[in-house]
């Protein structure tokens, strides 16, 4: 209630007072009120995305009638991965907020999946297989996987010329129970890799293949520049991982698409394409 009235220039009791009226005149509680804390009811919830989706047709008619030129306001909250946000979105943020210098942008990094709704970003940024129906999807680029290692390991180890002799060599699986998932000239296979390096994070993988402590299975976005550098170099091309997986936009299922994140997305997709600039 406090944060609401700053936001609105109202003392906590005007927005209380405020809320109960819209109760009464709807004829129902829209908010569980506990000594702790503040929740929606269902029927709250139910209302709240009605809502926006009503406020969101209002900026998507706005948007419609003014053209791209309108200064977009407000604030884009998104959820991204951890090292694809840094790598990928951070440093293109310059010129889309330099287009739209009203705009605030909250950029939340994390490897988990986020709640979209729950946690109010307009959208999340995804590299899976998505199959959430109650999401919206926008494909954005391939992701494509695969097998690395450096000179420096395969010069004191060699090159597997098979899949079956992985097992004899160093890998190094981004998690303890990550299973491999390819697939090569037979079909698809599983493989769960077995190494010395045991990690909870995706970078220190990156960094010990670079190393040349093993080999990894690794995305192009991830390794780009050093399978161009030669810093690193492809094992056993013949397997990739899934080409299920992309790269996609996810945002709640709305009628209309709020302005802000329209622009973005597209902001994004003509950026990437279908050949993404780290795989050219």
């Amino acid at each position: 209630m406090s944060l609401a009235g700053r936001a609105l220039g109202f003392s906590p009791a005007v927005v209380s007072k405020r809320i109960k009226r819209l109760e009464d005149r709807l004829g129902t509680r829209l908010l569980q009120r506990t000594t702790r804390q503040i929740s929606l009811t269902e029927a709250g919830q139910g209302f709240y995305d009605r809502v926006l989706g009503i406020l969101a047709g209002l900026e998507e008619a706005e948007f419609y009638i003014s053209g791209r030129s309108a200064q977009m306001h407000g604030t884009l909250k998104i959820s991204a991965p951890t090292s694809f946000g840094r790598m990928h979105i951070a440093p293109h943020l310059k010129d889309f907020m330099e287009a739209h210098p009203e705009l605030a942008i909250n950029l939340v990094l994390t490897d988990e999946f986020s709640d979209i709704v729950g946690g109010g970003f307009d959208l999340a940024i995804r590299i899976a297989e998505l199959t959430d129906s109650s999401l919206v999807a926008r494909r954005l680029a391939p992701v494509r996987r695969l097998l690395c290692a450096s000179p420096d390991y395969l010069a004191a180890h060699g090159e597997p010329k098979h899949i079956d002799e992985l097992k004899h060599h160093r890998c190094l699986p981004a998690h303890n129970n990550d299973t491999w998932r390819l697939k090569g000239p037979d079909g698809a296979l599983s493989l769960r890799p077995e190494g010395l390096l045991i990690t909870n994070s995706s970078e220190v993988i990156r960094e010990a293949v670079i190393a040349g402590l093993g080999i990894a299975l690794r995305s192009t976005w991830d390794i780009g520049e050093e399978l161009k550098s030669g810093r690193l170099v492809q094992v056993l091309p013949a397997y990739e991982s899934s080409h299920n997986v992309a790269l996609s936009a996810v945002y709640p299922s709305r009628q209309f698409l709020p302005a802000k994140v329209r622009l973005f997305i597209d902001y994004l997709a003509e950026l990437y394409g279908p050949i993404p600039y780290w795989e050219r």
